[in-house]
């Protein structure tokens, strides 16, 4: 009986290790650090999602120092997490980059003022000193202050842009009038450094229509020709949605997960869990058409691009990981 048990024992760990001798290796980076923000892959490859497709992911951390465009380009990446902006824009300069899932159906991005200061409304910005973050996330900014017809170059007739830290201490330490913030991460580290939601005007992309594509699954167009890859898309996108899904469901849960992936602060992960959850949509991961050509538009008109993109996203692979 004690044999038996052995030999079952080692047919188990046999059949164990050929399965994961089998699975294919994908690396994923990620366009920020660890944090709730990308929980819906820690999910997926801690609840065992990307197992069961038979996929062996790796997830990098991003960085202030680090542009998903050029890790998937220098082969360090299978498959990124961008924005549309900094997506179509590495397109044009040459590296092939497809949208193969939108992940985030909504933007986070909003501009927040101190309610006591000089910005009431839009009208207000003329002559003064707006702070964005750079790296790809300065698209939408430009993009609205085109649409508003205002000058980036300074002066009495446009706004002065602050290339703003990641943090919100230009705000507090009064070095601009209004800074960037992303309804799950800055805007609450004003909330904890004492404002309160009264005390602030905030300008919300998505509702003012303004939004442009954010966090969305991006390949390489070369290596989709592959049909064997193209399947481990289908599996990948798949499992991370289904991850999203849960973590959505179970978002205490998933704050925990991305804790023991390096995120900072449970408290601060729960909470910007449960304002992700929010931008997620109805958690297919499906581009929407009308969202990509605003982006799109909104880049041509500034002339961050200079071509009208053709081929930058496919929905091939989120209809198969529907089916």
């Amino acid at each position: 009986m004690k044999k038996l048990m052995l030999s079952l024992m080692a047919g188990a760990f046999s059949l164990a290790a050929a399965q994961a001798m089998a699975a294919d290796a994908l690396t994923l980076q990620l366009k920020w650090v660890a944090q709730s923000q990308f929980a819906g892959y820690f999910v997926a490859k801690d609840k065992g999602f990307y197992d069961d497709e038979g996929l062996d992911v790796t997830i990098k951390p991003g960085g202030p120092d680090i542009a998903p465009e050029q890790v998937i380009a220098g082969g360090g990446a299978d498959v990124i997490v961008d924005w549309m902006g900094g997506a179509l824009v590495a397109r044009e300069k040459g590296v092939p980059l497809v949208n193969i899932a939108q992940p985030y159906q909504k933007a986070g991005m909003e501009m927040v003022c101190p309610a006591d200061g000089p910005i009431k409304t839009e009208a207000d910005f003329k002559g003064h000193t707006l702070g964005v973050w750079f790296y790809g996330n300065e698209y939408p900014f430009f993009a609205w202050m085109n649409k508003l017809g205002l000058s980036t170059e300074g002066g009495a007739d446009g706004v002065t842009v602050l290339k703003q830290s990641f943090d919100v201490q230009p705000l507090i330490q009064k070095q601009a009038d209004c800074i960037s913030v992303m309804t799950y991460n800055e805007y609450w580290q004003l909330i904890d450094a004492g404002y309160k939601p009264e005390d602030l005007t905030v300008f919300n992309y998505s509702d003012m229509g303004n939004d442009l594509l954010e966090d969305g699954l991006y390949a390489l167009e070369d290596k989709l020709k592959d049909p064997k890859f193209k399947e481990d898309m289908v599996k990948f996108v798949r499992a991370s949605m289904k991850g999203w899904k849960y973590a959505m469901e179970n978002p205490d849960e998933a704050a925990e997960i991305v804790m023991d992936n390096g995120g900072q602060d449970e408290n601060h992960q729960k909470r910007m869990m449960g304002e992700v959850a929010k931008l997620i949509g109805d958690g297919s991961g499906v581009l929407k058409e009308d969202v990509y050509e605003r982006t799109a538009k909104a880049l041509l008109d500034q002339k961050i691009i200079e071509k009208q993109p053709e081929g930058a996203w496919t929905h091939d692979v989120t209809d198969e990981a529907l089916k």
